[in-house]
């Protein structure tokens, strides 16, 4: 994760500490108290909008303790947090339903490794299965400016689709973006960036039963719709 690509890294880092907080402002209601684009001090366990979102799913994010840091109840890279989960809901009879299809998750892919102006479109429309081409793009027009950035982002990094381990890039940024960590580091109090990396990949690329194996399948059938 820190090898290679850190001056892209930190550029992706600092847009999105600006770009997530506008996004969580459009809320409705919105975030109280107000999300900051520079200061990241209201941000993480320190507001509801983005606590809610980091929470461990393990945890009920109403539940005081999670809330006001009790020993008991620990923040680590080997629980998923909520925005893994579309809707932000976890199903404790059937954890992997809707893992990595959070919206604000792609939402971030978007904004990263195709555009902004991307990004924003998810808000207006969810693909359903008959806007979906044969070749696995949504059909809809883009702008001729929209097409070359695609292109150029896409010929930078070589990206013929979607992978792990793009998917586990997006997720460590995004959830270093709704925390209260005003510099990158890796470990974040006890909070392990790369092992949360690691984490995301090994469950994408190293499925532990058939059943598991098809799932990721068709969870990247689904990313690369």
């Amino acid at each position: 994760l820190n090898k290679g690509a850190d001056g892209a890294r930190a550029d992706d880092t600092t847009r999105l500490k600006v770009t997530v907080a506008s996004w969580l402002m459009q809320l409705t209601p919105s975030p109280s108290p107000v999300i900051q684009g520079q200061n990241k001090m209201g941000r993480g366990f320190n507001n509801d909008s983005t606590g809610r979102l980091i929470c461990p799913v393990d945890y009920d994010w109403n539940d005081l303790h999670i809330r006001d840091y009790h020993p008991d109840y620990r923040v680590t890279a080997y629980s998923w947090p909520a925005f893994l989960y579309k809707d932000e809901q976890y199903d404790p009879q059937n954890p992997t339903n809707g893992l990595f299809k959070g919206h604000l998750l792609l939402k971030t892919f978007k904004y990263i490794f195709t555009s902004p102006t991307s990004a924003e479109m998810e808000d207006q429309e969810e693909p359903s299965p008959d806007n979906i081409s044969t070749q696995g793009h949504p059909k809809q027009r883009r702008t001729a400016g929209e097409r070359r950035t695609r292109c150029d982002v896409a010929g930078l990094l070589n990206m013929k689709s979607v992978q792990p381990r793009a998917i586990a890039y997006v997720a460590v940024q995004l959830r270093f973006a709704l925390s209260s960590t005003g510099s990158w580091r890796v470990v974040d109090d006890e909070f392990n960036n790369q092992e949360f990396y690691d984490n995301i990949v090994d469950f994408l690329e190293l499925p532990m039963t058939p059943d598991a194996s098809k799932e990721v399948d068709n969870l990247l059938l689904w990313w690369n719709r």
